[in-house]
């Protein structure tokens, strides 16, 4: 099966959450598989610089205002057509937002001609190329099951991936001109969205299937408490959703092999995370201490809930707890976490921006990874926090209440338990996780055995590269065989 990918980043060419991740493990996950898949992506100054001896392709002398080339080759170990688009795309730092932290105002085009050059390639504009299928990941590329649609016909089928139904790339009407798409779209809906264009809505309703990131987040999105709006869109089209969990890359995301670690580790071998806490102490300035490290790696936001964990610091520190971050996001979140540290010199350390090799170390390290997020579609956190033995304390939503197993007592007993859920989300229940949390950590049998447990635990893309590779093959009604069982 020939597949395109279609997305606004991909790791480790470009990355900005846990999108890219996903897009950039996807291709060798489904090789086995029987897929074959290219990444189409925006010629962004560092994935051109990455590209080496790619070649030309296809062109445009005027392509959504100026010239365009698409250039395929290998970069970082990916198959990838990158949109070389100067006017779109030569632009320094964040794909998204200005230096100010404010969206470019040309995204509308900048990721409709992303779409739009999608659908040219399922039309067949390189010779010797056409996907028969198109993966489109988010509203940014919304768009291409749209020109599917309602352009020139095209033997293609489409499957849009939402990670984040809350990101929904929503312009005024005056864009819609500029589009390029037949104008069919407006007359029967696909495309309006309260007055204006929806990118994410017309994918959703033009999509041949839809996925989302996780079981619970397929069912969530209908209901209006977690669909933003589009609830009454997807349960109209119930039967084409389905949940397909996240997985991770467990090359990348190894604990016996990771040069980020100080110390190298396995679930048999997991009293070596002792060297790794050490380095954590020392890297954020904590005191030695008989408590949990307590830890966040995330954007820091609301939908995350960490303006939740502020108020909560001193009362964590008082029961014996520490507290290392690393991200960036809400001025006010970053200066609660920030007073936290100046309060507690020594107990919490606070580093506003990320690291990859430091959230490495963190997961190596820490002992309770923190996620008590509002809604999360997957969450990728919490799997590095299994695979790393840094036990996870999160919300009950989502992904999160896909992955992780409550350490109540019947689990315990029942020897399940991989982490701490809590719920509803709220300061209350989150401060009461903490608590528990804190209580678990000086049961050190039952910690030990939890971490174990969740370091066996299967976070690889193995099961989920089957179930998407079985819901292309439907798509494209093609019998596939069971290559897992041999």
């Amino acid at each position: 099966m020939e597949v395109l990918s279609i997305a606004s980043e991909a790791y480790p060419l470009v990355k900005t959450g846990g999108l890219a991740d996903v897009v950039g493990a996807l291709p060798a996950a489904l090789a086995p598989h029987g897929v074959s898949m290219r990444v189409l992506l925006p010629g962004y100054p560092r994935v051109m610089a990455r590209m080496g001896a790619g070649r030309e392709v296809a062109g445009w002398a005027d392509f959504f205002g100026g010239a365009a080339r698409l250039i395929a080759g290998r970069a970082d170990g990916l198959d990838v057509i990158a949109l070389e688009a100067g006017h779109l795309y030569d632009r320094p730092g964040n794909p998204y937002v200005t230096a100010e932290g404010v969206d470019w105002a040309d995204n509308w085009r900048r990721f409709a001609a992303l779409s739009f050059a999608g659908y040219e390639l399922a039309r067949g504009v390189v010779e010797g190329y056409q996907p028969q299928l198109l993966h489109c990941h988010d509203w940014q590329a919304g768009l291409a099951p749209a020109y599917v649609r309602y352009n020139a016909p095209v033997p293609v089928k489409t499957v849009l991936t939402v990670h984040n139904i809350a990101f929904q790339g929503r312009y005024g009407w005056d864009v819609f001109n500029a589009l390029r798409l037949d104008h069919r779209a407006a007359a029967e809906g696909a495309i309006e969205y309260f007055g204006g264009v929806g990118y994410l809505k017309a994918g959703l309703q033009c999509a041949d299937a839809i996925t989302t990131v996780s079981p619970t987040y397929a069912h969530e999105i209908r209901t209006v408490a977690y669909g933003m709006g589009l609830e009454g869109l997807l349960q109209a089209r119930a039967d084409a959703v389905h949940g397909i969990l996240n997985g991770i890359d467990t090359v990348a995301w190894d604990p016996g092999h990771d040069p980020a670690l100080a110390q190298g580790f396995t679930a048999s071998t997991i009293v070596s995370r002792a060297g790794n806490k050490r380095a954590v102490e020392q890297r954020f300035g904590l005191e030695p201490g008989d408590g949990p490290i307590f830890a966040v790696v995330s954007r820091l936001t609301w939908q995350k809930g960490l303006d939740m964990l502020v108020p909560l610091c001193d009362d964590l520190v008082a029961r014996g707890g520490r507290l290392v971050v690393l991200g960036s996001g809400d001025a006010e979140i970053e200066n609660g976490l920030r007073g936290a540290a100046m309060r507690h010199p020594g107990r919490v350390g606070v580093v506003v921006g990320y690291d990859e090799g430091l959230s490495h170390l963190i997961q190596g390290g820490a002992d309770v990874m923190v996620i008590p997020s509002r809604f999360e579609p997957c969450g990728l956190t919490q799997l590095y926090g299994l695979r790393y033995g840094c036990v996870p304390l999160v919300s009950r939503v989502g992904g999160l209440a896909d992955t992780v197993i409550d350490a109540n007592e019947a689990a315990i007993e029942a020897g399940v338990a991989t982490g701490i859920v809590f719920a509803p989300a709220t300061e209350e229940a989150f401060g009461e996780g903490i608590r528990r949390t804190i209580a678990l950590f000086h049961r050190p049998k039952v910690w030990h055995k939890m971490q174990r447990r969740g370091m066996k635990s299967d976070v690889s893309w193995e099961l989920s590269a089957e179930k998407y590779a079985d819901l292309y093959a439907s798509l494209l009604g093609l019998k596939r065989d069971d290559d897992t069982d041999d």
